[in-house]
């Protein structure tokens, strides 16, 4: 009697431990991922883009640190040619009264065309979609102005074409700060975009704009993510392999 009841709880343990594991959304549009920093090393998990320069800023701990004067980007872009995307990246910020920086910049590198997760160029204390000389950028109809410094919050720009005009869409924390359409669809092709924080944009090796911050994590998708998509996201939530690392390392893994 005492093996069989060993044997029924060894079976009941196995169960539950072979419960089906889910991820929170489980990596929605992973397919198209373009780029993702974890920020424990410079490198860009998927590999299109090559090690990230640090200008000043700093990684520590998981997270880049950017602060005014001190950026980084990341050049030598090898992926497919960049029109609808995702930006998306989690930031705390350090100062309220840094402006006009970015917490995640698509620049192309040989002109002045990107667009960015900007904080108050526009509008005190609100993020905005930057772009080169506002051919892209209106202010969200519902922004939020940013009260807390140090608070970790979590952003997502989309860029849907919409018959050769972009339809821009914000969203913090999940909830959406609204849409608008503006600009024509532009292409930053294989060779010539790089991501960039801190800065605005750069010509060289300098640019406009400060952002002093934490930033957790960043990710550009080759589509425009739908809210439902962007509702499920959390860090490091993705169901692809970072490259030399297991796919459960960076995994927040959930039991149903």
């Amino acid at each position: 009697m005492r093996v069989k009841v060993y044997y029924i709880c060894a079976v009941l343990l196995m169960l539950s431990l072979s419960a089906p594991l889910v991820f929170a959304d489980p990596g929605a549009q992973a397919d198209n991922l373009l780029g993702w920093w974890l920020f424990d090393s410079e490198k860009d998990e998927i590999g299109n883009w090559d090690d990230m320069d640090l200008h000043g800023a700093e990684l520590k701990g998981g997270q880049l640190i950017v602060e005014t004067g001190k950026w980084a980007h990341a050049l030598e872009y090898d992926g497919p040619d960049i029109e609808e995307k995702t930006l998306m990246t989690w930031v705390a910020l350090d100062s309220l009264a840094a402006t006009k920086g970015s917490a995640l910049t698509l620049d192309k590198a040989t002109e002045d065309q990107f667009n960015a997760i900007v904080y108050a160029e526009r509008q005190p204390n609100q993020w905005m979609s930057g772009s080169s000389w506002f051919h892209r950028t209106e202010d969200f109809p519902k922004a939020h102005n940013e009260k807390k410094e140090g608070e970790m919050v979590y952003l997502a720009f989309t860029y849907e074409d919409k018959g050769g005009t972009y339809k821009i869409t914000g969203y913090r924390n999940g909830e959406s700060l609204g849409s608008y359409e503006k600009g024509e669809i532009k292409t930053w092709p294989t060779g010539d975009a790089e991501i960039i924080w801190g800065k605005r944009h750069t010509n060289g090796l300098g640019g406009p704009g400060d952002l002093n911050a934490h930033i957790e994590e960043s990710r550009i998708y080759s589509v425009a993510l739908t809210e439902a998509e962007v509702k499920g996201m959390e860090p490091e939530s993705l169901d692809v392999v970072p490259q030399g690392k297991l796919a459960t390392q960076w995994a927040k893994l959930k039991r149903k």
